[in-house]
């Protein structure tokens, strides 16, 4: 059976089970022997990598012993629960998931080093290469690595990944998923679902990049981060290191800095500013004695000021700027958590550009490298939530009647740990570290304007010092710490979140951001995952969803803007499972709405 064939046989069993199983056009014209094949780090780029996603062995066990015959063959890096790994299976928080491939190695070079990439494996992971355990991971978002040049050897190799996903029954972040899905909660998914990798490096190589534009000094701090083994590190360095940067504007060659510190200082003083509306990237070559990688940057800058009016306002590049978004949860109805191609990540910022958007509100997920990468070259803003976890919600408390009461519960205190969901104290120290390592992830990406430390109060916990723990790492983006209520007065603007009441603002202290909004919804037949149908407003035809869809930005947004309104969230891109609220339906077939009059926006 081909691959195709074996797609259209899943369908017909989502059929039976009353749900109609969607494709992308990008999913339907996958080819499985190249699958996701682009480097999967722009931001840190080197020549010498092999992709290994593709066609690996599976099983699922009871206890953790390797099994002695696997299950059938699994299309990495599709989650098993998606119709494209092949298998659409639920693996349940008392099972293990077993990866295995092999691979071959021609030749093994002693003056390099090979490092294994994983873009994210959900939820907790251990990794083998040729029967020895090098490494473990907690955390279904973020990446890691391991070298394993002493493990790999000349011919063949094989590399086992041992996984297992908690979903909602412990405290670990997981996001929107659940494994009883239904409404705003989607279908839960396991395992390795970014691309994995591997690749060569020199003994001394470059680990790390940060990278901080200075509009103000007309310059860009560049700090390098050579990986050195324990002991290197702890004797006094003989090295007569070097540090070269060489800057490029359209393949043009702007300027070299050599130095012999880590930290690098380029001046710019003719330099132009990034936006959505002009999407300028420098291109940056950074050379070490023994290494070299590639990367970007971009001059701009995020503030937060009053206007000639006395109101305060966001302000991008030291010009009040309206930040009209979408609430972005990058779900796909054939990879779940993973887009079917590079290009299917590029139509969704591209289409949201096209209808009136310059900003995307990146929910509850964080997406692989390349996403950022393409709203960096593109053009687009995000607002990058961290995810949430912590053990079950009192939904009275944090959802309903914040939504239907939000003056009630607007600055609650997040001290009442069990409420919230965050009594345990093992849970709030993993997510400030993966807080932190958010952070640290996607500081070099330009796009990215807000941190989102917290929505809706889900896991929520002592916000005010999770804004200190940001603005540490990062001084130069906005914090929105408290999207919708729950507010602790710390963020730099007021955030609201408004579905049922009519929409309003009062001017305060903080700039006003309405965070979510909209959440219209309307079914098209074919093109809807379920017959159950969720949002806050239905209509039956997509003109009528169109129409009230334009009033409610003419009639409201464009008012409230005057008023002091500085960024919208609509919800939402696209519908996802139950949900029919988004613009386009969960294949990206469908557009429901018309281009917005952009000139509303212009402050």
């Amino acid at each position: 059976m081909n691959f195709k064939d074996a797609l259209r046989t899943l369908k017909f069993k989502k059929k039976e089970e009353g749900y109609h199983q969607l494709y992308t056009e990008w999913g339907e014209n996958l080819d499985p022997a190249h699958v996701l094949g682009e480097y999967p780090r722009p931001q840190l780029r080197r020549d010498n990598y092999r992709i290994l996603n593709g066609y690996w062995d599976y099983a699922f066990t009871k206890d953790a012993i390797r099994p002695e015959s696997f299950d059938g063959k699994i299309l990495v890096p599709f989650s098993p629960e998606s119709v494209l790994s092949g298998v659409q299976r639920q693996l349940q928080p008392d099972e293990y998931l077993w990866y295995e491939r092999e691979f071959e190695l021609p030749q093994k070079k002693a003056e390099e080093r090979c490092i294994l990439h994983f873009g994210a494996v959900d939820q907790y992971c251990e990794i083998l290469v040729n029967g020895f355990k090098v490494a473990k991971h907690l955390g279904g978002y973020l990446p890691f690595s391991v070298e394993i040049t002493d493990q790999i050897k000349e011919g063949r190799n094989i590399i086992t990944v041992m996984v297992r996903d908690y979903s909602d029954t412990s405290y670990h972040s997981r996001g929107k998923q659940k494994l009883k899905r239904g409404g705003m909660w989607y279908t839960a998914q396991s395992g390795i679902w970014q691309t994995v990798w591997m690749e060569w490096v020199p003994i001394h190589y470059i680990e790390k990049i940060k990278i901080t534009p200075n509009i103000e000094e007309a310059m860009v701090e560049v700090e390098v981060k050579i990986h050195k083994d324990f002991w290197e590190e702890n004797e006094e360095d003989s090295t007569d290191e070097f540090y070269q940067v060489e800057v490029y504007k359209d393949q043009v060659l702007l300027k070299t800095v050599l130095s012999k510190h880590s930290n690098i200082i380029i001046p710019l003083n003719d330099f132009e500013y990034w936006s959505p509306e002009n999407p300028v990237l420098y291109d940056i070559v950074i050379s070490t004695n023994e290494d070299q990688v590639e990367s970007y940057f971009a001059m701009r800058c995020f503030e937060v000021k009053k206007d000639h009016n006395n109101i305060p306002r966001f302000y991008l590049n030291h010009k009040t700027y309206f930040q009209n978004g979408l609430l972005d949860q990058g779900y796909w109805p054939d990879g779940l958590y993973t887009a079917p191609s590079d290009e299917a990540l590029i139509f969704d910022i591209m289409k949201a550009k096209e209808l009136g958007f310059n900003m995307l509100r990146k929910h509850i997920k964080i997406e692989p490298l390349r996403w950022y990468y393409h709203c960096d070259r593109l053009g687009m803003l995000v607002w990058q939530d961290m995810v949430n976890g912590g053990g079950d919600y009192n939904m009275l408390t944090v959802g309903y009647l914040p939504t239907l009461f939000p003056g009630l519960f607007t600055n609650m205190k997040d001290k009442h740990y069990k409420r919230l969901g965050r009594e345990n104290e093992i849970g709030r120290r993993e997510w400030t570290a993966e807080c932190q390592s958010t952070v640290e992830l996607l500081y070099n990406c330009p796009c990215v304007a807000v941190w989102v430390p917290f929505n809706e109060g889900w896991g929520q916990f002592d916000a005010a010092k999770a804004v200190d723990l940001i603005r540490e790492l990062d001084s130069t983006r906005l914090i929105d710490h408290a999207s919708g209520w729950f507010d602790q007065k710390e963020g730099d603007f007021k955030s609201i979140h408004n579905y049922f009441h009519k929409l309003k603002v009062t001017v305060e202290k903080r700039p006003l951001a309405l965070s979510e909004f909209g959440g219209y919804a309307c079914y098209i037949k074919d093109h809807s995952y379920s017959w159950q149908i969720y949002g806050y407003r239905i209509y039956l035809t997509p003109e009528d969803f169109n129409r009230a869809y334009q009033k409610l930005y003419e009639d409201e947004i464009s008012k409230l803007i005057k008023k002091g309104l500085s960024a919208a969230v609509y919800t939402q891109l696209s519908d996802i499972e139950d949900e029919v609220n988004g613009l386009f339906t969960y294949d990206r077939k469908i557009c429901k709405v018309d281009p917005l009059n952009t000139d509303m926006f212009k402050m």
